[in-house]
C-alpha cells in the first residue's frame, strides 16, 4: 500500500473547538494536495469547505449529535438535513450510548433509523464510541447498524476516554460484514494507521492524516 492508496482512506479531521477558518482552509488544501477522501468538519464551517473544495474530488464530512450524542433524536435528524442542504457528502453521528447502558434497544434503532432516513442517499456512518462500551454492546449496535444498512460504524469520537482499537475494530468488522467501518480517535502515525486497516478498517478518521502518509511514503517497503 502507497501514500496514494491509503490517502483515499483518510477523513482529514478538525473539530476541536478552537479551530479557526484559517484552519479550515489549510485543511482542504492539505486534502486537496494530498488526495484525501474527505475533509470531517463542524458543519458551520461546510459553506467555506464547499467554496474552497470546489472543483476537487475531496469530500465534506460532517458531524451529528457531536460529541455526545445524547440530543434528541429529532435534532439530530433536523442538523443532519441541514447540513446536507449546506454541502455535507457524508454525515458521522454519535449513538446514545445512554440508551445503550439503559436497555433501550429499540430506542438506539429508531435513533439511528430516523438519521439514516434524514440522510437519503448520503452515507451515514454510527459512532459507537466503543470505550464506553462492552464487547457484547459493541456487537450488539453492530447488528442493529448492519440491519438498517447505514454505511459504515465507526469506532470513536476522539472526544472521550479512549481512541480505536485493532481489537475493536476487528470486532466490529466482523459483526457487520459488508459495511464499512471507520477507525477513529487516536490514530496518528502509519503503524497506526495500517494495523487498523488490517484489521478490517476501510476509512481512518484522523487530524494526523499528512503524518500518516508522510511516514507511509519514507517506509513503504516495510509495508
Amino acid at each position: 500500500m502507497n501514500a496514494k492508496e491509503i490517502a483515499q482512506f483518510i477523513d482529514h479531521t478538525a473539530l476541536t473547538t478552537e479551530k479557526n477558518e484559517k484552519d479550515i482552509l489549510q485543511l482542504c488544501e492539505e486534502a486537496i494536495e494530498n488526495q484525501f477522501w474527505s475533509v470531517c468538519i463542524n458543519s458551520g464551517y461546510i459553506p467555506l469547505a464547499k467554496e474552497k473544495l470546489q472543483g476537487s474530488n475531496v469530500k465534506i464530512c460532517t458531524v451529528v449529535g457531536f460529541p455526545l450524542g445524547a440530543n434528541l433524536t429529532s435534532v439530530k435528524a433536523f442538523e443532519s438535513m441541514e447540513a446536507i442542504k449546506a454541502g455535507a457528502d457524508e454525515i458521522d453521528m454519535v449513538i446514545n450510548v445512554g440508551w445503550i447502558k439503559s436497555g433501550k434497544w429499540d430506542a438506539v434503532r429508531a435513533d439511528i433509523a430516523e438519521v439514516l432516513m434524514a440522510c437519503g442517499l448520503k452515507p451515514l456512518k454510527v459512532i459507537l464510541e466503543t470505550c464506553l462500551l462492552t464487547k457484547d454492546e459493541i456487537v450488539k449496535a453492530c447488528e442493529i447498524c448492519k440491519e438498517l444498512n447505514v454505511a459504515f460504524v465507526k469506532t470513536s469520537t476522539g472526544f472521550s476516554k479512549g481512541g480505536a482499537t485493532v481489537e475493536d475494530v476487528a470486532l466490529m468488522k466482523k459483526t457487520v460484514g459488508n459495511i464499512g467501518v471507520k477507525a477513529s480517535g487516536g490514530i496518528r502515525d502509519t503503524e497506526t494507521a495500517v494495523a487498523m486497516i488490517n484489521a478490517g478498517a476501510t476509512r481512518i478518521g484522523a487530524s494526523a492524516g499528512i503524518a500518516i502518509i508522510n511516514g507511509l511514503a519514507d517506509t513503504s517497503s516495510n509495508y
